[in-house]
């Protein structure tokens, strides 16, 4: 199947083409068509698997027509959970739109100023891309006509449910025209999700392409055990010297991990930078150009960055904090083996961490491949399978009380860190490569 077989125009084909997209996604050969015929759509699909085209290339085709309504407000509008997220869609549109007359595209998010938002939103639109919060506040200021909308699209529903915006998003389709097209993109289609597709859905058409626990066959998966934060460290700074990495982005728990650890990390000799949530929208965009233009070579951040970063030459993913969720696992590594390419998704497990271990592989369906770096071998692990409350078992037989010892000391102690534990409650991490730690807040 071709793109032109799913009759798109063919200036959309063109730019299609000069992307490197020879032929749909089966999520795209499925979905593209039903949009395209009007339905209201409930779509769930991997990360990565080119869910953006299934609503940004029918949206193109309606623009290929005038509208039948006067006015200056947007003819569509796409909610998305982050700001990364909502960028993305914009680069998306502006790909796949290269070669049609000029479409209007805006984007209104937190962040950023407000005035110049305010202008855009006052100026023509056809497409606008939007964060919940930020556009409820237009909306409160009367500065949203959405009387031209034709599609409402809802992306990573299940992400803005889990971020508390179901309420924002349904006061927002609530100021939308009743006969506007919906379409609704989650990893997950039930619960929640379900609930609320039935509230802003009409006969939506279901369309599921392979589980939502995807296998990323292309993505080697590694797991390697931890014994504290020293170790981490070391371990980490052995991966990152790897020559086959080209890019790498390191996930940890906490915003303020996340600088700790990239401060740490250059003060190594490699070129990091971190992106969390706690940097407004001007430093996170210099941060993804950095990315981006080969400045940056290892990101770290917090999950704000799991979805809605798409840079090609990231070849390896960290786990250097495992997920809290379990689901947040599969998106973390989909940053890697884009577009067909392979990559590698590497994890720290800790003791502690036994329980967060055992939710992801059973989520996954599969064990994650245990690693060892000689020279580097933990001295303490999880019990098989990841036993819950954080009990340790020592390589080599030391029992439960022996191991304790060791790993705090037998006062209570970090014998490394001269201080606090790494792991627990969940991990802390060290400050730099050294021996002091702190607690992560």
């Amino acid at each position: 199947m071709s793109f032109a077989s799913l009759n798109l125009n063919p200036a959309i084909v063109q730019a299609l083409t000069a992307s490197g997209y020879t032929e749909p996604t089966p999520v795209q050969a499925k979905a593209i068509p039903e949009a395209i015929a009007g339905h209201d759509l409930m779509v769930s699909a991997p990360t990565g698997t080119g869910k953006t085209a299934v609503f940004v290339l029918p949206a193109l085709q309606r623009l290929v027509q005038p509208s039948a309504k006067p006015g200056r407000g947007p003819r569509m509008l796409v909610l998305t959970p982050t700001r990364e997220l909502a960028l993305q869609v914009t680069t998306a549109v502006e790909k796949y739109s290269k070669f049609m007359p000029r479409v209007r595209t805006g984007t209104v998010l937190g962040g950023m100023p407000y005035p110049k938002q305010r202008r855009l939103l006052e100026s023509p639109l056809d497409i606008l891309v939007a964060t919940p919060g930020r556009l409820i506040d237009f909306i409160d200021q009367g500065k949203v006509d959405f009387s031209r909308l034709e599609m409402l699209v809802l992306d990573e529903a299940d992400r803005m449910l889990d971020m508390g915006f179901i309420k924002p998003v349904e006061r927002i389709a609530g100021a939308t025209p009743a006969g506007r097209q919906t379409l609704l993109f989650s990893a997950t289609l039930d619960g929640g999700i379900a609930t609320l597709a039935k509230r802003l859905l009409r006969q939506p058409k279901l369309i599921e392409c392979e589980a939502t626990q995807a296998n990323h066959d292309n993505i080697e998966q590694r797991l390697h055990y931890v014994d504290d934060g020293s170790h981490k460290h070391r371990l980490l700074d052995h991966l990152l010297r790897d020559a086959d990495l080209t890019q790498a982005i390191v996930f940890t728990a906490t915003k303020r991990g996340a600088d700790r650890l990239a401060e740490a990390l250059h003060g190594k000799g490699h070129s990091a930078a971190a992106l969390h949530g706690n940097m407004n929208q001007s430093q996170r965009n210099r941060t993804l150009a950095r990315m981006r233009s080969g400045d940056v070579r290892v990101l770290v951040a917090t999950d704000v960055a799991a979805r809605g970063i798409d840079v090609l030459s990231i070849t390896h993913v960290i786990n250097y904090d495992l997920p809290k969720v379990a689901e947040d696992y599969v998106h973390r590594i989909g940053r890697t083996g884009r577009a067909g390419a392979t990559g590698i998704a590497i994890s720290f497990a800790a003791p502690d961490d036994g329980q967060q271990l055992r939710q992801i592989e059973r989520y996954t369906g599969r064990q994650i491949e245990r690693h060892v770096v000689a020279g580097m071998e933990p001295t303490l692990k999880p019990r098989s399978g990841g036993a819950p409350g954080g009990e340790r078992k020592r390589f080599g037989g030391q029992n439960k009380r022996q191991a304790e010892q060791r790993r705090f000391g037998g006062g209570g102690e970090s014998r490394w860190s001269g201080g606090r534990s790494f792991g627990g409650n969940g991990g802390r991490q060290s400050r730099d490569f050294g021996n002091r730690s702190r607690g992560r807040g």
